[in-house]
């Protein structure tokens, strides 16, 4: 599994999300930012994107994945 293919698939699946994508193989690192998701509680927001990733996880593709949630603003503002 590719990062590329998550961002992607996540990215459809949630396209008023914006989704950075490290690591490779069957271990990531999430950046997810969204003005949405940024306003639901921690467990709400990794809840909608287990839904998405559940299949890769219940298969082997995916093993480990890690979150982090931005407003826009909050992304913005690292650069």
């Amino acid at each position: 599994m590719q990062a590329l293919e998550v961002k992607s698939f996540l990215e459809t699946k949630l396209p008023d999300v914006q989704v950075e994508v490290e690591g490779e193989g069957c271990n990531f690192q999430l950046n997810l930012i969204s003005d949405e998701l940024a306003g639901l509680s921690p467990v709400k927001r990794q809840q909608q994107i287990y839904a998405h990733l559940n299949p890769w996880i219940a298969d082997g593709s995916i093993h480990a994945v890690s979150m982090k949630f931005f407003s826009r603003a909050d992304w913005a503002a690292r650069s």
